[in-house]
């Protein structure tokens, strides 16, 4: 089974919309299935210069600027917007992509973002994140013509027409999060893929098995579901050039080793084998260094090649 493998970046740590533009390309132009990106607003290191971009905005530009690589985020935080908002701006942009639109919704964890920009951030999100989901699924999925109405506790509609419509019959849900009952139950009712966000990897297998208890549960079958990880990227075609990307982004080779999709070409092949005989089916490579496209084109040439 070959390995699917996608391009994540984390704008908020500096990046223009240009800057996403020449990755989202060279992703589409180097054969990766997918550019995602985060959706924060505040950086986590360093100055953040020149700021940070909304995803939904930058992917509405990237859904006229690029033509076949699928675009969506991990993800997109329940407190950033009413889902109602969100079921419109989402919808949108796959219509303005042709249909390549998928989205990670997650309850959101970084306070200090919050703060900066005036976002509410309640302690308790998790219903929040359930609310959403069912919103979302239940707006694209109302026929047209129809209308959808929830009465939760912290959303309300009424009578909603339920449109724009999506392009795609159903825009892929993705579901993250290392709850033990909670989350899995959250993916095997929502969720078209379960993600595990740089998971030590010995704990890889064991929350696909978590994962897929919970599909049973709700009747459904293992091969319903995409099972993927997202870890950080770090490749050279030699040790010099390893140590040389590990530097740029402030990161050391032996934790990048032990903790990403690391080292030289074959120690990437070899660790990306051993994930997809555990069962993950998708990995998004995160990307930190958003200037050095030599560093796909590697992975791709290199890399993808021997999956």
């Amino acid at each position: 089974m070959t390995l699917d493998l996608r391009v994540f970046t984390e704008p908020q740590q500096g990046a223009s919309y240009d800057d996403l533009l020449a990755v989202a390309k060279a992703t589409e132009d180097l054969g990766y299935s997918a550019f995602f990106r985060s959706d924060h607003y505040l950086t986590m290191g360093g100055d953040g210069l020149p700021g940070p971009t909304d995803a939904w905005t930058t992917l509405a530009g990237l859904a006229r600027d690029t033509s076949t690589v699928r675009l969506g985020t991990l993800v997109t935080s329940a407190t950033f917007r009413h889902p109602g908002v969100l079921a419109i701006q989402v919808a949108q942009v796959d219509q303005m992509s042709g249909g390549r639109v998928e989205i990670g919704l997650g309850a959101g964890w970084f306070a200090r973002e919050h703060e900066a920009y005036g976002i509410p951030f309640p302690a308790k999100r998790f219903g929040l994140l359930e609310e959403q989901l069912e919103i979302l699924t239940g707006l694209w999925g109302t026929p047209v013509g129809g209308s959808y109405s929830f009465d939760g506790e912290h959303y309300t509609l009424t009578d909603s027409p339920a449109l724009p419509k999506p392009a795609q019959a159903k825009i892929p849900v993705i579901v993250g999060g290392g709850g033990p009952k909670r989350t899995p139950a959250l993916a095997a009712r929502f969720g078209d893929e379960y993600n595990q966000a740089f998971p030590e990897l010995d704990t890889v297998a064991p929350r696909i098995g978590v994962i897929n208890e919970a599909l049973a549960e709700a009747g459904r079958t293992p091969d319903s579901i995409v099972q993927s990880v997202a870890l950080v990227l770090a490749v050279g075609k030699d040790e010099a050039e390893f140590a040389r990307r590990a530097a740029a982004i402030g990161r050391e080779p032996a934790e990048l080793r032990e903790h990403g999709v690391a080292g030289t070409v074959s120690e990437a092949v070899d660790l990306l084998g051993s994930l997809r005989d555990r069962g993950v089916r998708r990995v998004y490579l995160q990307v930190l260094d958003l200037h050095d496209l030599d560093h796909l084109d590697l992975v791709a040439r290199e890399v993808a090649t021997q999956l």
